[in-house]
């Protein structure tokens, strides 16, 4: 896969990568930030939120959502930099809003993975469907520790981790933004996928105890690995014909504070329709 260059450090808790305008764009839950990273590995802090989980990703015009856990809502950045309220999500769950995703439409698929982690009890987690008008449904439920999501190029399938489950699992979408067709669609044996994010061809999924992403095709084959000196939580593709796999990745000792032993380190990845890099 070729040489890993490390773009930042000193992150406390980095999750959430989405390549977005030309950077890399992810959240700090330790923090309460969202950065956006340049490929220089400059960044700047585009907001604040004081919640853990924390994760993001774009409407279709740019905007910004940010899942405020802490306060189950979903919040939309504006052109100005302002946060303001998109969606009310606590009549759907009271439990902790992970991981959200969105389609071309402007559709968020947000997922709650049900119980108190780490501390509570495990319990089934669900995922809810946001509509560009801020109306709030529930669209998938019984999955085992949902984490991330990601929609197929063609925006007819959604792929959630379930961690607990060891596999990753689709759904195709509705035209009315509902999620049917349930399947498996890789098996992870050993692995807890966490973060994920597709290209052309396959998906790749990061497992924070083994210390790696791997990039498996539908059916389960692995593709291709690549590894870190810590745990990997998350992965982001970058776009065009020499794309790079960014994975932020750190040490985590449990809830409390934290040391700063994150990073966010980047890949060569497969070019689009070769597989290689």
């Amino acid at each position: 896969m070729g040489a890993a260059e490390v773009l930042m450090e000193g992150v406390v808790f980095g999750e959430s990568p989405r390549w977005h305008d030309g950077r890399l764009w992810f959240s700090d839950w330790g923090a309460n930030q969202v950065i956006a990273l340049n490929p220089d590995g400059s960044h700047e802090v585009v907001a604040t939120v004081a919640s853990f989980p924390m994760c993001i990703d774009f409407l279709p015009d740019g905007r910004l959502l940010v899942v405020d856990s802490a306060r189950r809502r979903l919040l939309r950045r504006e052109p100005d930099g302002s946060l303001s309220a998109h969606a009310d999500l606590s009549p759907i769950s009271d439990k902790p809003w992970n991981d959200i995703v969105v389609d071309v439409r402007g559709n968020a698929y947000v997922n709650s993975i049900g119980f108190d982690f780490p501390g509570g009890q495990f319990a089934p987690g669900l995922i809810a469907l946001v509509t560009p008008d801020g109306g709030v449904r529930a669209v998938a439920d019984d999955l085992a520790f949902p984490n991330g999501m990601a929609i197929t190029p063609d925006g007819a399938t959604l792929i959630v981790a379930e961690s607990y489950a060891n596999r990753l699992t689709a759904y195709d979408i509705g035209g009315d933004g509902s999620l049917g067709g349930r399947r498996v669609w890789a098996e992870t044996p050993g692995d807890h996928p966490d973060g994920i994010c597709l290209d052309a061809e396959a998906a790749w999924y990061a497992d924070v105890g083994n210390q790696r992403c791997v990039r498996v095709c539908e059916g389960g084959q692995v593709l291709a690995t690549v590894t870190l000196d810590r745990g990997a939580y998350a992965c982001a593709l970058s776009h065009g014909q020499r794309p790079r796999l960014f994975v932020v990745g750190q040490a985590w000792s449990g809830p409390g504070p934290a040391e700063p032993t994150g990073q966010v380190v980047a890949f060569p990845a497969p070019a689009p329709g070769t597989g290689r890099p």
